[in-house]
């Protein structure tokens, strides 16, 4: 766990603009629409930081701000990639390809998507909507 949490100011000059962006839509997406803790921590070779939700001790998603972009990791299990199946022409080609080419492990797929800008928001949320149903309710 970090002791000083980057200011916004810190994540933006890290990461740019773009890449800001689409950290804040994300973040808001996943506080809009669910109740998590959230954990951070130091990135490893990752990134420079994690920022890791969980609920009952299972990790939901964890961001990782990079220079000049973000990455971010979702494991799909078994139920996870059913719904994915089924769901596929709802997601862009670019991530049908990407989910595709990535390598199934015992576990499950795992997901490290990389963001430069927030071009591909419509996709994370749609990922994220699998990995969970919401229980938040938008005000």
């Amino acid at each position: 766990m970090l002791e000083k949490l980057p200011t916004e100011y810190e994540l933006n000059e890290l990461m740019g603009k773009d890449a800001y962006r689409a950290w804040c839509s994300i973040n808001n997406f996943i506080k809009d629409n669910y109740n998590m803790d959230m954990i951070w921590d130091n990135g490893g070779k990752t990134g420079v930081f994690e920022l890791k939700y969980r609920k009952s001790g299972k990790t939901f998603c964890a961001l990782y701000p990079r220079e000049e972009g973000i990455r971010i990791l979702i494991i799909f299990g078994r139920n996870e990639r059913g719904k994915f199946e089924a769901s596929r022409e709802y997601f862009s080609d670019d991530m049908n390809y990407f989910y595709d080419s990535t390598h199934e492990y015992h576990d499950g797929k795992w997901l490290y998507l990389d963001i430069t800008k927030d071009t591909i928001m419509k996709d994370i949320e749609g990922l994220l909507l699998i990995k969970k149903k919401p229980n938040r309710r938008k005000e």
